[in-house]
């Protein structure tokens, strides 16, 4: 009898600490993000667009991905304007993607996770350096 190989498997870290946090968070924006890249144009394209394409229901579920994040980021204690300007973002691309055929093509230029993450990188790196990773 052939012997499968084991599936890859990895663990996001499951605790509330930055690090922790930060890890979670840029895994989720990669995945709704840039999962993969569209061949010839070299774009890069995740669940958020494909998603999308699935009327109403696929709204629905990239606006709580999406939420997600800010939750993530409110639990962390970001000043109520960057949560709101990130609500913002997710409330824009939900309201975009609404729109049929516009809203699709929106996902692909308008990245509210990454924008999302972005802020959230930024407080993380200021008032969090212990949980700065070195990209290599």
């Amino acid at each position: 009898m052939p012997h499968r190989p084991e599936p890859i498997r990895f663990a996001l870290p499951s605790g509330t600490d930055a690090g922790s946090v930060r890890a979670r968070v840029t895994a989720l924006e990669k995945l709704l993000e840039r999962s993969f890249t569209i061949p010839g144009v070299n774009m890069p394209v995740g669940l958020d667009a494909l998603i999308g394409l699935v009327p109403v229901l696929g709204d629905v579920v990239t606006t709580a991905m999406g939420a997600y994040i800010v939750w993530e980021a409110k639990n962390l204690g970001l000043p109520k304007w960057k949560l709101a300007r990130m609500g913002a973002n997710v409330l824009f691309d939900t309201a975009i993607g609404a729109i049929p055929v516009i809203g699709d093509a929106a996902d692909l230029v308008f990245r509210s996770n990454s924008k999302n993450l972005k802020i959230l990188l930024r407080h993380l790196d200021k008032h969090h350096p212990e949980a700065r990773v070195i990209e290599g």
